[in-house]
């Protein structure tokens, strides 16, 4: 596994990351990861949509710490998912960068425009 430094590290994510995939691979009695990953894909849908919606409630507030506390879940969350259907991190990173530069309403114009053409 990935060493961490103490400070605040992006890398944070890569790094729970390969716990997820570590959980996938070795599950453990005691590992939250572990059991959701043993649930059907509903059950992480079902989280997802519960942490989305405890952001959107607390950024409803002027409570920061809140904010930053659901967001991590979310996070945490999507990562878990990401392990469950196997998608990398770097995946994730690479179709931002293909975003990156590209006024954001354009970009949601192409993407929109490229889902109603057939798959070829």
């Amino acid at each position: 596994m990935k060493t961490l430094s103490t400070k605040n590290d992006p890398a944070i994510l890569d790094r729970l990351y390969d716990v997820v995939q570590d959980r996938r691979s070795n599950p453990r009695q005691d590992s939250y990861v572990s059991a959701l990953l043993q649930e059907d894909a509903e059950k992480i849908h079902a989280k997802l949509m519960e942490e989305a919606w405890e952001v959107v409630e607390a950024s409803r507030d002027t409570d920061r710490k809140a904010v930053i506390h659901e967001i991590a879940d979310l996070w945490f969350h999507c990562l878990v998912l990401m392990g469950a259907r196997d998608i990398p991190p770097e995946d994730i990173y690479s179709e931002l960068m293909k975003r990156w530069g590209k006024p954001g309403l354009q970009e949601k114009k192409e993407r929109r425009k490229n889902a109603l053409l057939p798959e070829t």
